[in-house]
């Protein structure tokens, strides 16, 4: 008798004409389950092999960006300010470096060419010029202790 009392129910509903997982994944997406894509949710760590790039929101809304990228050898780039996400990520690092990221799916994609106002934050040959960096962490706890190749929190206050 109890089991007829469970067949009941109802079917869960969804959009006409949306299929069920559609409605699954959005629920899924909605309590957490399934990480926001970068473009929706740009907070976390991007990486890639040699390269580091943190996101952490701020009060204001903007977010503190920080990026690395160290090829050993006094070869290395370390980037801090502030970013303004939108149809891109607009990151602003200080005199005169400012630099838009687009998004590819979870992945983040720095300009191949960058203003001549960058090229102190970078030492040797070094370059985070063109990198792809996929998302590695949504975490902002992850991203406020991510270290850039001099040691210092890139993200967050020493």
């Amino acid at each position: 008798m109890l089991l007829l009392a469970g067949c009941d129910r109802a079917a869960p509903s969804h959009a006409p004409g949306e299929p069920g997982g559609v409605a699954l994944e959005r629920a899924a997406e909605a309590t957490g389950l399934i990480a926001a894509p970068a473009r929706e949710r740009p907070v976390g760590v991007f990486a890639s092999e040699t390269a580091r790039l943190c996101l952490v929101p701020r009060r204001d809304g903007a977010l503190r960006a920080g990026a690395s990228v160290d090829y050993g050898a006094g070869q290395r780039c370390v980037a801090r300010g502030a970013a303004r996400a939108g149809a891109a990520v607009t990151t602003e690092w200080g005199r005169g470096c400012t630099v838009e990221l687009r998004y590819d799916d979870d992945a983040l994609v720095f300009p191949a060419t960058f203003p001549a106002g960058c090229d102190p934050r970078c030492s040797g040959r070094a370059s985070i010029a063109g990198l792809r960096l996929e998302r590695l962490s949504d975490s902002v706890a992850e991203a406020r202790r991510t270290r850039g190749p001099d040691g210092r929190l890139l993200c967050g206050d020493d």
